[in-house]
């Protein structure tokens, strides 16, 4: 490297040429009011790894599987629909073209196995069995399946008189009991049908066993919802309400995001922002404002901050009650009296 110190210019007179390829030192003094900066070095490039992608800035993201997988959900979405379609026509009589049965077959053993190398990649990579049916099935379709299985449960947890999360609660508030007689009476709507369209189709056989299984998983379902709402009541634990509503809502309320409680019996609700109706036979009887959001996802997932809940419990009052008590604590003993 040259030294700066060391140049002379063009008529040998001694100083600093900063011409193209002289390097300054810092600090060196190259015009009037001009002292120039340390020098840059610049540093090595970085070089991506394979499989991985470029973000903006210039940034290395993860690897690039969100394509991946995106392509192998559009692919599920088209094959699964037509595989049942296909499935259901043979079932009904109707005679299919060899090839189109090759062909069917031949996609969904493909995707099957597309699935299980996706799902072994993603299990090397370190994530747990929850995550990976996470990365490659749609959230939505993953609610739906979990409200349905918690339905199912809930049947069972009601015959077996186990309520579900009330192990160590302070404080349990069912709410079930006025919605009772309503939820038996569309059971008992919905076995009517079943009765009927079991005479009606019973020329038809695939027909009539199509809507027979329809019909009684509609008994199922419904008989299911009330369950739900029998074994899964508002609790009180520590310094948190739960608050539930069937199988799909369970939210976590703290006692210090709660700035008052008062008893409001209501038959009618209108929707509003930031407001939660949890009605059970369109009744509400406990009104709760909180002084901070609480997020009540909704069925499919989509975030709801609410910082207004109306709910209704079998005992209004006991509910009352204990959460003033639980946001009030205690009061202090006044200790002895003083002496005369």
């Amino acid at each position: 490297m040259t030294d700066a110190r060391m140049l002379r210019g063009p008529d040998g007179a001694g100083g600093p040429v900063t011409g193209p390829g002289a390097v300054v030192e810092p600090g060196t003094v190259t015009g009037p009011g001009t002292v120039a900066e340390p020098e840059t070095v610049a540093e090595p490039e970085t070089v991506a790894e394979p499989g991985a992608e470029r973000v903006a800035g210039g940034a290395v993201g993860a690897p690039a599987r969100g394509r991946g997988l995106r392509l192998l959900r559009g692919v599920a979405y088209a094959v699964l629909p037509a595989e049942l379609v296909l499935v259901l026509c043979l079932l009904g009589g109707v005679r299919m073209p060899g090839a189109v049965l090759l062909v069917g077959e031949a996609l969904v053993l493909g995707l099957s196995a597309a699935e299980a190398v996706a799902w072994a990649r993603l299990r090397r990579r370190g994530l747990s069995r929850r995550a990976v049916v996470a990365e490659l099935v749609p959230g939505p379709a993953l609610r739906l399946l979990g409200h349905e299985l918690r339905l199912l449960a809930s049947l069972g947890r009601w015959v077996a008189r186990r309520p579900h999360g009330v192990a160590g609660a302070d404080g349990v508030f069912p709410h079930g009991r006025d919605q009772a007689a309503l939820m038996y009476g569309f059971a008992f709507v919905c076995v009517v049908e079943t009765v009927g369209m079991s005479y009606l189709l019973a020329e038809w056989p695939f027909v009539h066993a199509v809507f027979l299984v329809l019909d009684v998983y509609a008994v199922l379902f419904v008989l299911g919802l009330h369950a739900a709402s029998v074994t899964r009541p508002h609790t009180l634990a520590g310094d948190v309400l739960r608050l539930r509503q069937g199988a799909h809502l369970d939210v976590a309320v703290p006692l210090d995001r709660i700035a008052a409680v008062r008893r409001e019996p209501r038959f009618s609700h209108e929707r509003a922002e930031g407001e939660l109706n949890l009605a059970v036979g369109s009744r509400t009887s406990v009104t709760i404002e909180l002084t901070g959001p609480v997020d009540a996802p909704r069925l499919l997932g989509a975030p709801r901050p609410v910082r207004l809940v109306r709910l209704h419990a079998d005992d209004p009052e006991a509910l009352y009650e204990a959460l003033t008590r639980a946001r009030t604590g205690p009061s202090p003993s006044p200790g002895p009296l003083p002496p005369a």
